[in-house]
């Protein structure tokens, strides 16, 4: 029997990340504060819609409002300099111009990018968005372009070949080129929105931003928060949980967004060297990490690896996160170091370093 979905965080402390394909638009966002009746201490809690998802903030202790607070403030700041689609977002308008001054925040994403495209042999590129666009995924006018489209799309993808003067904070492009953040600025945002509850004095929380999760401390009770890993073949279903605390847990995975032309499945996450979604033996990719940046980065481009490479890449970084592979043969494998925190009805296979 599989484990089900559980929607919100809630007696038994389960928290599955709920997404959605966005329409561009933001929606009103909602608040609520009560006393919760584990001793006596305030809860706050928030849903927006940004960064093209839902977007669910809970927070625990005498500041708890003032975090969730602040948190959406940060979101949409964020939001609002990301944006690949918004016109007033430094992103759009470094797209256009092709040479500006940008944001510390936006000078340093663009710059993780770089150093972890170069690491997995540009497996993850911040500079396939063209591909992206013409795939038709963030308009969602789909089609299925041809190859000689892609191909001369391609020539432009190389994340290498964007400057960046950390002086100046002046970040140029190759005339052809455009960029977008998606791949990675949940996960930065979650990172940032947890510093913002420590700020607050707020020592336990939770943030699910989509796909990703951000565990704040322990619960109130001094238990894990309980992460539920989504099947990639059953989105009312789980294929197992991680108890996490302090740490992002970010999953991937073709079943997120797609579109589907005869018969055949097409996913949104693009292969950088192809120019087309992944093909490779992997259903989902989750990270476990204290950098909510590297989770949410390494969760695509371990996808796009494959599974053998993605081993291996672990292998060689297995101080910096954890793993959760679900292969194409509904094969679970989880890196060694986590199965203590990690449960599931399915068998699965710990992959050791």
């Amino acid at each position: 029997m599989k484990l089900k979905k559980l929607i919100c965080i809630g007696l038994l402390g389960v928290l599955c990340a709920i997404s959605a394909v966005g329409c561009g638009k933001k929606e009103s966002i909602k608040t609520t504060t009560k006393v919760s009746s584990e001793a006596n201490t305030k809860e706050a809690s928030a849903q927006v819609f940004a960064m093209d998802t839902y977007m669910n903030l809970k927070a625990y202790g005498k500041n708890a409002q003032k975090a969730v607070d602040d948190a959406k403030s940060e979101i949409e700041r964020l939001d609002q300099l990301w944006s690949a689609v918004d016109k007033n977002s430094e992103i759009y308008q470094l797209n256009q111009k092709k040479k500006m001054k940008v944001s510390d925040e936006t000078l340093e994403l663009i710059e993780f990018a770089k150093k972890k495209s170069a690491q997995s042999g540009d497996a993850f590129d911040i500079s396939v968005y063209p591909i992206v666009e013409l795939w038709g995924f963030p308009t969602q006018k789909y089609r299925v372009p041809s190859d000689s489209e892609i191909q001369s799309l391609l020539k432009n993808v190389d994340c290498q070949k964007i400057k960046i003067n950390k002086k100046t904070n002046v970040v140029k492009l190759e005339k052809n080129m455009k960029i977008d953040l998606g791949g990675i600025a949940k996960g930065y945002t979650s990172q940032r929105i947890a510093k913002v509850y420590k700020e607050d004095g707020v020592k336990s929380g939770v943030i699910s931003l989509g796909g990703n999760v951000q565990a704040i401390g322990k619960k109130i009770d001094g238990s894990y928060w309980k992460v539920g890993i989504q099947s990639p073949d059953d989105t009312e279903n789980m294929i197992g949980a991680y108890e996490a605390a302090d740490e992002a847990v970010i999953t991937s995975g073709a079943y997120e967004r797609y579109f589907e032309k005869n018969g055949k499945r097409y996913h949104h996450i693009i292969d950088p060297a192809t120019g087309k979604p992944s093909e490779k033996d992997l259903k989902s990719v989750t990270i476990i990490s204290k950098n909510g940046t590297l989770s949410d980065t390494l969760s695509t481009t371990l996808f796009v690896m494959g599974k053998d490479k993605a081993i291996s890449y672990w292998k060689k970084h297995s101080s910096e996160f954890n793993i959760i592979l679900v292969d194409n043969n509904d094969k679970i494998l989880i890196s060694q170091g986590i199965e203590e925190r990690f449960s599931s009805e399915n068998e699965y296979q710990v992959v050791k370093k």
